[in-house]
Protein backbone atom coordinates (compact mmCIF):
# COMPACT_ATOMS: atom_id res chain seq x y z
CA UNK A 1 0.00 0.00 0.00
CA UNK A 2 1.52 3.85 -0.53
CA UNK A 3 -0.11 5.11 2.00
CA UNK A 4 1.07 3.09 -1.26
CA UNK A 5 -2.21 1.20 0.63
CA UNK A 6 -25.80 -8.73 0.93
CA UNK A 7 -28.00 -12.32 1.58
CA UNK A 8 -31.04 -10.63 0.38
CA UNK A 9 -32.74 -8.52 3.09
CA UNK A 10 -36.64 -8.91 3.62
CA UNK A 11 -38.34 -5.24 3.40
CA UNK A 12 -42.39 -5.93 4.52
CA UNK A 13 -43.76 -2.89 2.76
CA UNK A 14 -47.43 -2.83 2.83
CA UNK A 15 -48.68 -0.84 0.11
CA UNK A 16 -52.00 0.17 -0.81
CA UNK A 17 -52.20 2.04 -4.04
CA UNK A 18 -48.60 3.03 -3.64
CA UNK A 19 -48.64 4.54 -0.24
CA UNK A 20 -46.75 3.07 2.83
CA UNK A 21 -49.96 2.57 5.49
CA UNK A 22 -47.29 3.04 8.47
CA UNK A 23 -44.91 5.71 6.88
CA UNK A 24 -42.88 5.50 9.89
CA UNK A 25 -41.71 1.89 9.44
CA UNK A 26 -41.45 2.38 5.61
CA UNK A 27 -37.82 3.18 4.21
CA UNK A 28 -36.73 5.50 1.40
CA UNK A 29 -36.32 4.32 -1.89
CA UNK A 30 -32.23 5.62 -0.89
CA UNK A 31 -32.86 3.70 2.36
CA UNK A 32 -33.53 0.37 -0.01
CA UNK A 33 -30.86 1.30 -2.49
CA UNK A 34 -28.53 1.55 0.67
CA UNK A 35 -30.08 -1.60 2.75
CA UNK A 36 -28.99 -3.58 -1.03
CA UNK A 37 -25.46 -2.19 -0.84
CA UNK A 38 -25.51 -3.78 3.16
CA UNK A 39 -26.83 -7.06 1.89
CA UNK A 40 -24.27 -6.80 -0.85
CA UNK A 41 -21.43 -6.11 1.75
CA UNK A 42 -22.65 -8.64 4.07
CA UNK A 43 -22.63 -11.88 1.36
CA UNK A 44 -19.02 -10.53 0.20
CA UNK A 45 -17.21 -10.06 4.10
CA UNK A 46 -19.54 -13.02 5.19
CA UNK A 47 -20.55 -10.60 7.92
CA UNK A 48 -22.99 -12.76 10.90
CA UNK A 49 -25.23 -10.93 13.04
CA UNK A 50 -26.74 -12.26 16.20
CA UNK A 51 -30.41 -10.70 15.11
CA UNK A 52 -32.34 -8.27 13.55
CA UNK A 53 -31.36 -5.63 16.23
CA UNK A 54 -27.90 -5.84 15.81
CA UNK A 55 -28.27 -6.19 12.23
CA UNK A 56 -30.90 -2.43 12.43
CA UNK A 57 -27.70 -1.41 14.22
CA UNK A 58 -24.96 -2.25 11.84
CA UNK A 59 -26.91 -0.66 8.81
CA UNK A 60 -27.30 2.12 10.53
CA UNK A 61 -23.51 2.99 11.06
CA UNK A 62 -22.40 1.25 7.58
CA UNK A 63 -25.40 3.58 6.13
CA UNK A 64 -23.43 6.70 7.63
CA UNK A 65 -19.87 5.46 7.12
CA UNK A 66 -20.96 4.95 2.64
CA UNK A 67 -22.07 8.95 3.22
CA UNK A 68 -19.24 10.03 4.73
CA UNK A 69 -16.50 7.87 2.10
CA UNK A 70 -18.90 9.44 -1.06
CA UNK A 71 -18.74 12.53 0.43
CA UNK A 72 -15.09 11.89 1.20
CA UNK A 73 -14.08 10.84 -2.43
CA UNK A 74 -16.37 13.75 -4.35
CA UNK A 75 -14.98 16.43 -2.70
CA UNK A 76 -11.55 15.75 -5.12
CA UNK A 77 -8.42 17.31 -5.09
CA UNK A 78 -6.58 14.77 -3.06
CA UNK A 79 -3.97 12.36 -4.11
CA UNK A 80 -6.01 9.05 -1.96
CA UNK A 81 -9.10 7.84 -2.25
CA UNK A 82 -11.79 6.04 0.59
CA UNK A 83 -13.29 2.78 -0.55
CA UNK A 84 -16.35 0.59 1.43
CA UNK A 85 -13.99 -2.28 3.22
CA UNK A 86 -14.38 -4.76 5.56
CA UNK A 87 -14.48 -2.53 8.25
CA UNK A 88 -17.88 0.00 7.18
CA UNK A 89 -19.89 -1.76 9.74
CA UNK A 90 -17.84 -0.50 12.18
CA UNK A 91 -18.21 2.93 14.25
CA UNK A 92 -14.30 4.61 14.57
CA UNK A 93 -13.90 3.79 18.27
CA UNK A 94 -14.89 0.23 17.41
CA UNK A 95 -12.48 -0.23 14.76
CA UNK A 96 -9.65 1.65 17.04
CA UNK A 97 -10.47 -0.60 19.96
CA UNK A 98 -9.89 -3.66 17.15
CA UNK A 99 -7.48 -3.14 15.26
CA UNK A 100 -4.95 -1.17 17.44
CA UNK A 101 -2.45 -2.56 20.38
CA UNK A 102 0.63 -0.03 20.30
CA UNK A 103 1.25 0.88 23.64
CA UNK A 104 2.43 4.16 23.64
CA UNK A 105 2.25 5.04 27.36
CA UNK A 106 4.24 2.24 28.07
CA UNK A 107 7.23 2.41 25.82
CA UNK A 108 10.64 2.67 26.54
CA UNK A 109 13.38 3.96 24.47
CA UNK A 110 16.31 1.36 24.14
CA UNK A 111 19.37 2.73 25.35
CA UNK A 112 21.03 5.35 23.00
CA UNK A 113 23.93 4.14 21.00
CA UNK A 114 25.36 5.56 17.74
CA UNK A 115 22.83 5.31 14.95
CA UNK A 116 24.32 2.15 12.45
CA UNK A 117 23.45 4.35 9.80
CA UNK A 118 24.46 7.97 10.73
CA UNK A 119 27.21 8.04 8.26
CA UNK A 120 25.14 7.23 5.55
CA UNK A 121 25.54 9.82 3.09
CA UNK A 122 23.83 8.24 0.05
CA UNK A 123 20.65 7.05 -0.58
CA UNK A 124 18.69 6.04 -3.76
CA UNK A 125 15.44 7.70 -4.95
CA UNK A 126 13.09 5.39 -4.97
CA UNK A 127 13.65 1.44 -2.79
CA UNK A 128 10.76 -0.99 -3.04
CA UNK A 129 12.03 -4.25 -0.39
CA UNK A 130 8.99 -6.53 -2.03
CA UNK A 131 11.36 -6.04 -5.58
CA UNK A 132 13.93 -7.13 -3.18
CA UNK A 133 12.40 -10.04 -2.02
CA UNK A 134 12.32 -9.07 1.54
CA UNK A 135 8.97 -8.93 2.21
CA UNK A 136 5.95 -11.69 2.89
CA UNK A 137 2.97 -11.29 1.77
CA UNK A 138 0.07 -8.75 3.53
CA UNK A 139 -1.78 -10.67 6.46
CA UNK A 140 -4.26 -9.95 8.83
CA UNK A 141 -4.54 -9.73 12.64
CA UNK A 142 -8.31 -10.05 12.36
CA UNK A 143 -9.44 -9.05 15.83
CA UNK A 144 -6.57 -9.16 18.08
CA UNK A 145 -4.64 -5.87 18.87
CA UNK A 146 -1.30 -7.61 18.45
CA UNK A 147 -0.37 -5.28 15.29
CA UNK A 148 3.27 -4.60 17.04
CA UNK A 149 3.91 -8.61 16.94
CA UNK A 150 2.89 -8.24 12.72
CA UNK A 151 4.97 -5.29 12.83
CA UNK A 152 8.57 -6.60 14.69
CA UNK A 153 8.03 -10.09 12.77
CA UNK A 154 7.65 -8.38 9.47
CA UNK A 155 10.77 -6.45 10.50
CA UNK A 156 12.46 -9.44 11.48
CA UNK A 157 11.41 -11.54 8.38
CA UNK A 158 13.31 -8.43 6.09
CA UNK A 159 16.39 -8.59 7.61
CA UNK A 160 16.77 -12.23 8.13
CA UNK A 161 15.99 -12.31 4.06
CA UNK A 162 18.56 -9.84 3.28
CA UNK A 163 21.07 -11.66 5.70
CA UNK A 164 20.29 -14.99 4.60
CA UNK A 165 18.69 -14.82 1.50
CA UNK A 166 16.04 -16.36 2.07
CA UNK A 167 12.46 -14.68 2.57
CA UNK A 168 10.58 -16.69 5.49
CA UNK A 169 7.43 -16.42 6.80
CA UNK A 170 7.91 -15.97 11.03
CA UNK A 171 5.40 -16.57 13.67
CA UNK A 172 3.13 -13.53 15.25
CA UNK A 173 1.53 -16.06 17.46
CA UNK A 174 4.20 -16.90 19.03
CA UNK A 175 4.53 -13.42 20.14
CA UNK A 176 1.17 -13.22 20.97
CA UNK A 177 1.18 -16.74 23.22
CA UNK A 178 4.56 -16.68 24.37
CA UNK A 179 5.90 -13.10 24.95
CA UNK A 180 3.97 -12.07 28.22
CA UNK A 181 6.09 -11.60 31.01
CA UNK A 182 6.61 -7.71 30.53
CA UNK A 183 5.14 -5.09 28.47
CA UNK A 184 3.47 -7.26 25.31
CA UNK A 185 0.26 -8.88 26.17
CA UNK A 186 -1.02 -10.55 23.29
CA UNK A 187 -4.48 -8.92 22.14
CA UNK A 188 -4.12 -6.58 24.68
CA UNK A 189 -1.41 -4.43 23.07
CA UNK A 190 2.33 -4.50 23.04
CA UNK A 191 5.30 -3.34 21.87
CA UNK A 192 7.91 -3.90 19.16
CA UNK A 193 10.68 -2.96 21.18
CA UNK A 194 10.12 -6.07 23.84
CA UNK A 195 9.25 -8.44 21.17
CA UNK A 196 12.60 -7.55 19.72
CA UNK A 197 13.85 -8.46 22.98
CA UNK A 198 12.01 -11.73 23.76
CA UNK A 199 13.09 -12.96 20.03
CA UNK A 200 16.81 -12.40 20.95
CA UNK A 201 16.41 -13.85 24.80
CA UNK A 202 14.03 -16.81 23.14
CA UNK A 203 16.82 -17.12 20.67
CA UNK A 204 14.77 -16.54 17.87
CA UNK A 205 11.19 -17.25 16.14
CA UNK A 206 9.64 -20.11 14.59
CA UNK A 207 7.78 -20.33 11.01
CA UNK A 208 4.52 -19.44 10.56
CA UNK A 209 3.91 -22.63 9.78
CA UNK A 210 5.17 -24.47 12.44
CA UNK A 211 3.14 -21.86 14.89
CA UNK A 212 0.12 -20.65 12.85
CA UNK A 213 -1.55 -17.57 13.43
CA UNK A 214 -5.05 -17.69 15.57
CA UNK A 215 -6.08 -14.57 16.58
CA UNK A 216 -6.37 -14.94 20.08
CA UNK A 217 -4.54 -15.55 23.27
CA UNK A 218 -3.31 -18.43 24.01
CA UNK A 219 -1.01 -20.53 26.17
CA UNK A 220 2.35 -20.65 25.11
CA UNK A 221 3.41 -23.58 23.12
CA UNK A 222 6.62 -25.10 24.02
CA UNK A 223 7.40 -27.29 22.03
CA UNK A 224 6.80 -24.92 18.81
CA UNK A 225 8.23 -22.43 20.34
CA UNK A 226 11.65 -24.16 20.59
CA UNK A 227 11.71 -24.91 16.66
CA UNK A 228 13.58 -21.58 15.52
CA UNK A 229 13.69 -20.95 12.18
CA UNK A 230 15.49 -17.10 12.37
CA UNK A 231 17.39 -15.26 14.90
CA UNK A 232 18.14 -11.88 15.90
CA UNK A 233 21.21 -10.52 17.69
CA UNK A 234 19.67 -6.93 18.68
CA UNK A 235 17.56 -4.32 17.97
CA UNK A 236 18.14 -0.40 17.50
CA UNK A 237 15.97 2.83 17.58
CA UNK A 238 16.09 5.03 14.91
CA UNK A 239 16.55 8.61 16.41
CA UNK A 240 13.52 10.08 17.81
CA UNK A 241 12.26 13.18 15.41
CA UNK A 242 14.88 12.68 12.50
CA UNK A 243 13.21 11.64 9.61
CA UNK A 244 16.44 11.80 7.37
CA UNK A 245 17.81 9.65 10.13
CA UNK A 246 14.24 7.17 9.13
CA UNK A 247 15.43 7.76 5.39
CA UNK A 248 18.46 6.05 5.94
CA UNK A 249 17.40 3.27 7.86
CA UNK A 250 14.91 2.34 5.29
CA UNK A 251 17.33 2.68 2.50
CA UNK A 252 19.22 0.15 4.35
CA UNK A 253 16.45 -2.75 5.42
CA UNK A 254 13.09 -2.83 6.15
CA UNK A 255 11.87 -0.90 9.72
CA UNK A 256 8.94 -1.09 12.27
CA UNK A 257 7.81 2.56 12.86
CA UNK A 258 4.59 4.14 14.78
CA UNK A 259 1.84 6.09 13.25
CA UNK A 260 -1.33 7.44 14.38
CA UNK A 261 -3.95 5.47 12.05
CA UNK A 262 -7.37 6.11 14.27
CA UNK A 263 -8.54 8.42 11.80
CA UNK A 264 -11.84 7.39 9.42
CA UNK A 265 -9.39 8.34 6.52
CA UNK A 266 -7.18 5.36 7.79
CA UNK A 267 -9.80 2.82 8.32
CA UNK A 268 -11.12 3.69 5.26
CA UNK A 269 -8.19 4.01 3.04
CA UNK A 270 -8.20 2.53 -0.60
CA UNK A 271 -5.37 3.80 -2.68
CA UNK A 272 -3.40 6.42 -3.68
CA UNK A 273 -0.64 8.54 -1.48
CA UNK A 274 -2.10 9.75 2.00
CA UNK A 275 -1.81 12.78 3.04
CA UNK A 276 -4.23 13.06 5.38
CA UNK A 277 -3.67 13.89 8.95
CA UNK A 278 -1.15 12.11 10.95
CA UNK A 279 -1.80 13.02 14.86
CA UNK A 280 0.31 11.73 17.36
CA UNK A 281 -1.65 9.25 19.76
CA UNK A 282 0.16 6.06 18.16
CA UNK A 283 -1.02 2.86 17.96
CA UNK A 284 -0.23 0.92 14.62
CA UNK A 285 3.07 -0.37 13.73
CA UNK A 286 3.60 1.19 10.53
CA UNK A 287 4.49 4.51 8.75
CA UNK A 288 3.41 6.80 5.90
CA UNK A 289 3.93 10.20 4.81
CA UNK A 290 4.11 12.90 1.95
CA UNK A 291 6.27 15.64 1.17
CA UNK A 292 5.42 16.20 -2.75
CA UNK A 293 5.66 13.58 -4.55
CA UNK A 294 7.92 11.76 -1.92
CA UNK A 295 6.11 9.07 0.49
CA UNK A 296 6.84 5.79 2.64
CA UNK A 297 5.40 2.33 1.47
CA UNK A 298 3.72 0.66 4.01
CA UNK A 299 2.75 -2.97 4.83
CA UNK A 300 -0.28 -3.26 6.93
CA UNK A 301 -1.61 -6.03 9.26
CA UNK A 302 -5.15 -5.59 8.19
CA UNK A 303 -5.29 -8.25 5.31
CA UNK A 304 -4.69 -7.63 1.53
CA UNK A 305 -8.54 -5.76 1.09
CA UNK A 306 -7.71 -3.13 2.84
Amino acid sequence: MALQIDREIVVALVLVFGMCILPATCRTIPDAAMAERHEQWIDQHGRVYKDDSEKAMRFKIFKENVEFIESFNSGGGRPYKLGINQFADLTNEEFRASRNGYEMSSHKRSPQTPFRYENVTAVPATIDWRKKGAVTGVKDQGQCGCCWAFSAVAAMEGINQLTTGKLISLSEQELVDCDTSGEDQGCNGGLMDDAFKFIVHNDGLTTESNYPYQGTDDTCNSQKEASSAAKITGYEDVPADDESALLKAVANQPVSVAIDASGMAFQFYMGGVFTGDCGTELDRLCFKTDDGTKYWLVKNSWGSSW
